[in-house]
């Protein structure tokens, strides 16, 4: 099928996002479309995402990634929300639209509604020459290559690869020292051999699907850079299974959705080392509590997880910033071999 062959095309299509786009000797990251000069873009105070579906769980990603990394206060919003409402937005706020195809309507409408407000509009787009791609002011192409299958794999990875990458960009316009960048574009350069190790767990991912190819309801659960993975990991399941799945911040799930937590339904736990580990891991034991299966995507070499957890889906170990890259790769998988398995 289309989508597996563009599940394991991700190694492939992040190193060309990447390529011409890192410069080791400066300790940043180059873009030539932005049109926007350094010094325009240091007066931005204020970046607002807009997509939908996947491409809005790629923001996602881009707000933790920007908050973190280039200290910039970054809203995310839903396209087909933001072209209705009409938010207050002070001048020095910069609108970037995300869209695979650069056809998606709302996403149109919404960036043509934020220019007719004279916001600099910018676009992260896949497709040469779309509609968003032209009417943009400047922005970013992916070149992650014709993506066939109709859930966004690929495009979803180097989405969040060029977000890095601006990230790192916009860090090194403001408070990010040399040495940072130069660390940060190591791992960037790491990075499709590690996703090309997470594309090893196929095997594994597919048999953990035979055990619980049965099940109607999936839980999600993520913290920290790894909520959005959960949320997209339940999308695919969602639109290629036809399964009922729900993408949750793990700690949210003892304010109530604990409560359709049963034997039958498998909490799948993004849950790779980190600065919140010991949290995610009293959430899952919470769940364990209540009798319901556990799924963990966690990295090589955790045995305190294999202790608790039902099955567990090994991944490299990368620096958190990097982990939803890694981390989204067996959900993929794993949405879909459920998909084959039920026909």
């Amino acid at each position: 099928h289309y989508m597996l062959k563009e599940i394991f095309e991700q190694p492939d299509a992040i190193r060309n996002t990447m390529r011409g786009r890192l410069n080791e000797d400066e300790g940043t990251a180059v873009f030539g479309g932005l049109n926007l000069s350094p010094k325009e873009l240091r007066n931005i105070r204020r970046i607002v995402f807009t997509a939908c579906g996947t491409s809005w769980h790629s923001a996602l990603v881009g707000e933790y990634l920007f908050e973190e990394l280039a200290q910039i206060p970054v809203e995310v919003e839903y396209a087909s929300e933001l072209r209705y409402r009409n938010p207050p937005m002070s001048d020095d706020t910069l609108v970037f639209a995300i869209t695979q195809s650069g056809e998606t309507a709302d996403t149109l409408a919404a960036l043509r509604e934020m220019k007719r407000k004279g916001h600099p509009t910018l676009a992260i787009c896949n497709v040469v020459g779309s509609s968003i791609a032209q009417e943009a002011e400047g922005g970013i192409y992916l070149h992650a290559g014709p993506e066939i299958g109709v859930a966004s794999t690929k495009a979803y990875t180097s989405q969040c690869v060029a977000l890095a990458m601006l990230a790192l960009y916009f860090g090194r316009l403001r408070h990010l020292g040399y040495a940072d960048g130069r660390r940060m574009i190591e791992q960037l350069q790491a990075l499709p051999d590690k996703i090309s190790e997470a594309l090893e767990s196929n095997e594994a991912v597919r048999r953990i699907a035979e055990r619980y190819v049965e099940c109607d309801n999936f839980l999600y659960l993520g913290r920290h850079f790894n909520f959005p993975t959960a949320l997209e990991g339940a999308l695919k399941l969602k639109e290629i299974s036809y399964v009922h799945a729900e993408g949750y911040p793990a700690a949210e799930m003892k304010h109530g959705p604990i409560a359709l937590v049963d034997e039958r339904t498998p909490s799948v736990f993004v849950m790779p080392r980190g600065f919140i580990y010991d949290k995610v891991m009293s959430n899952l034991e919470e769940i364990k509590a209540r009798g319901g299966p556990v799924i963990a995507v966690a990295e090589k070499g955790d045995d305190r997880i294999r202790k608790v957890a039902d099955a567990v889906v090994e991944i490299p170990q990368v620096d958190e910033w990097l982990q939803p890259l890694v981390s989204i790769i067996p959900l993929q998988l794993l949405a879909y071999h459920i998909a084959v398995l039920r026909g």
